[in-house]
């Protein structure tokens, strides 16, 4: 009888023990991933029964939440949702946050804990919690300019200030309409979600960030980067430019995009080669510099970087092993070299900013429930990619592209454009994608307002491909817009 007792006290005990490791771990541990598992009822409620902050641009709302008369209290809308996607992204019942309402979800939602006395305030006075506000660095004309060229078109354009970072546009076409994720009508919310993403165009894809391609040339302007940086070459330098090179211990023969030499004799400058997109000179350069010379100087430009902006970057890539034919194509933006959009406009922008890379950012301030700054963001240097004497130098070879180069569609009346076209080779039968960089204005001894990148996936759907006829419009149009703003 004792004995059964004891087994008995022993089994309660231990049972005992189990139900209170358990209760711990799920308070404990655990809370915060049943807190945010997408259904939570409870948790829902109280979301919807706050007044979500809004996401603005300068005093104009992008992401506001407005008040209903159903059980769920607030409705989260965005105005112009396509253009803005990529930054907002969408707050939803059944999908959950992304973009800028899930980086920055502490503040929106008024969890953050600058916002404790606020909380306290409309405690005692009874009135709701309310979310605070996030300011984007967005430049809305640049915003309108990128998201309008792209229409009809598959790709991305970032454009930045380079004596910053902040981000002035972001634009990813095709983009999807924000709102249709944002209802209160689950099933709703789900048969647009399965539509966007059956659909073969990814509206979805957060092209500017996470897409990495072939920088095609544009990437010259990282070899011929590293070509001044060496102290071998200048502007002026006589570089191999032949009709066509072949590629050491391979049958392989690179031809220039003209199918003829770069320069009387087989040879060019420096200057020129860049000018005209000489592709035979540019992997000659990467062969003598080198593949570890090439990888050095674009990871000085963010290559091999992860950008958390706050919304999250995926890292472009120059391969970590490469032979002499392989280095000289990825000197041309080729092989398995690959750019987001961000990062190709963080080139061009350090090149216009004497050479400094500056990290870049989306978020210009975070603001109380009342819109009173709590943080307003500091420009932070993230390298010296190049000297000032050379970044100069380099500057002054872009702005020879667009006057008398392969770039002449991105010129602006009575403002100096320095840039440079891209067209990558991609798999056998489909298009090539067209690329265009830029900096304005492109002064001497100046600091650039704007820089900007813009990319079209497989040319966008055009027939005829090149990064001057479709993608340099297009950065001229943004440049124009942050200028005249």
């Amino acid at each position: 009888m004792i004995r059964s007792i004891r087994r008995l006290a022993v089994v309660m005990s231990v049972l005992l023990f189990a139900l209170m490791a358990n209760a711990t771990y799920l308070q404990y541990f655990a809370a915060s991933n049943i807190r945010n598992r997408p259904g939570n009822t409870r948790v829902l409620l109280e979301e919807y029964s706050r007044e979500r902050g809004p996401i603005l641009l300068d005093s104009t709302a992008i992401a506001q939440s407005v008040r209903t008369n159903d059980q769920l209290k607030f409705l989260r809308t965005y105005a112009d949702g396509p253009m803005y996607a990529p930054a907002t992204g969408y707050y939803s019942l059944v999908y959950g946050a992304t973009g800028i309402e899930r980086a920055e979800n502490t503040v929106l939602s008024g969890s953050d804990d600058r916002f404790f006395v606020d909380r306290l305030q409309h405690l005692f006075a009874g009135r709701g919690v309310k979310g605070g506000a996030v300011r984007l660095t967005l430049n809305p004309q640049a915003q309108k300019a990128a998201f309008d060229g792209l229409a009809g078109r598959t790709g991305a354009v970032v454009a930045l200030d380079p004596r910053t970072g902040a981000i002035l546009a972001l634009a990813s076409s095709p983009s999807f309409d924000t709102n249709l994720l944002s209802s209160h009508k689950p099933a709703e919310i789900r048969a647009a979600y399965a539509a966007l993403n059956a659909d073969p165009k990814q509206p979805m894809l957060n092209r500017p960030l996470v897409m990495t391609l072939p920088p095609g040339s544009t990437f010259k302007l990282v070899t011929a980067a590293a070509a001044l940086e060496s102290g071998r070459y200048t502007a002026t330098t006589q570089v191999p430019g032949p009709a066509e090179l072949k590629l050491p211990s391979t049958t392989k023969v690179l031809h220039n995009w003209s199918g003829t030499a770069c320069g009387p004799n087989d040879k060019t400058t420096l200057e020129n080669a860049l000018a005209v997109s000489c592709n035979t000179a540019f992997a000659s350069i990467g062969m003598d510099l080198g593949a570890d010379v090439l990888r050095q100087q674009a990871n000085k430009f963010g290559f091999g970087t992860n950008f958390d902006i706050p919304l999250h970057a995926a890292r472009s890539r120059f391969p970590d092993i490469l032979d002499q034919p392989q280095t000289a194509m990825a000197a041309i933006g080729q092989y398995d070299v690959s750019a987001t959009a961000l990062q190709m406009a963080m080139v061009a922008a350090a090149i216009g900013n004497h050479g400094q890379v500056m990290y870049p950012y989306l978020v210009s301030q975070v603001l109380s429930p009342e819109l009173v700054p709590l943080d307003t963001a500091q420009p932070t240097v993230f390298s010296q990619a190049m000297s000032p004497a050379n970044a100069e130098s380099l500057l002054a070879m872009m702005v020879t592209v667009v006057n008398r180069g392969t770039g002449s569609n991105a010129q602006i009346p009575g403002v100096t454009v320095g840039g440079k076209t891209g067209t990558a080779q991609t798999a056998p039968g489909m298009p090539p994608h067209a690329w265009f960089v830029s900096v304005a204005p492109a002064d001497p001894g100046g600091t650039s307002s704007v820089a900007v990148a813009v990319v079209l996936q497989n040319g966008g759907g055009a027939a005829e491909v090149s990064g001057n006829k479709l993608a340099a419009p297009i950065a001229r149009a943004v440049m124009q817009a942050v200028l005249a703003s």
